[in-house]
């Protein structure tokens, strides 16, 4: 079975288990989202100015008795008409916990629409489940600068 397929199949199961309340997470988050509009970098494409941001999620259980880790990133462009993003997924060893998608990369999965989708679920449940047992989900969100180099 390839790694994605067996990450899809272990999401599902984990948030069954999680909204059973059979889990317990630490969730880091790190986010653009939240800065002042004047803080986030912009991009120009065939004419369209585009605001950047990113988002980073760090999700630790324990599962099947193993220690789980997995790293989303989620990078956003957007006007005031449209939006899109690019997501990744990492399963990185549990000694790197570096939001770097250049360190991250060698842990890569193959992300489809249906991992993403998954992995949004799972972002979703926690968020849900933390209100109704913090005891059960840790969550921390921080700030983050996103800079992009310019090339020219």
């Amino acid at each position: 079975m390839k790694k994605e397929e067996e990450l899809l199949r272990d999401l599902k199961e984990m948030i069954k288990e999680t909204r059973n309340g059979a889990m317990k997470w630490k969730i880091l988050c790190q986010s653009t989202e939240y800065n002042d509009a004047d803080q986030k970098p912009v991009v120009e494409e065939n004419g369209v100015k585009w605001q950047v941001d990113e988002c980073y999620v760090l999700y630790q259980t324990t599962y099947k008795g193993k220690e789980f880790l997995m790293i989303s990133y989620e990078m956003i462009h957007s006007t005031a008409q449209k939006e899109r993003t690019t997501n990744l997924i990492f399963l990185p060893p549990a000694g790197i916990r570096f939001f770097d998608v250049s360190v991250l990369l060698p842990y890569a999965v193959e992300c489809d629409q249906m991992l993403a989708y998954e992995v949004h679920t799972l972002w979703q449940t926690l968020l849900e489940e933390h209100k109704k047992h913090p005891e059960l989900i840790e969550l921390d969100a921080e700030p983050r600068e996103l800079t992009i180099e310019d090339d020219k």
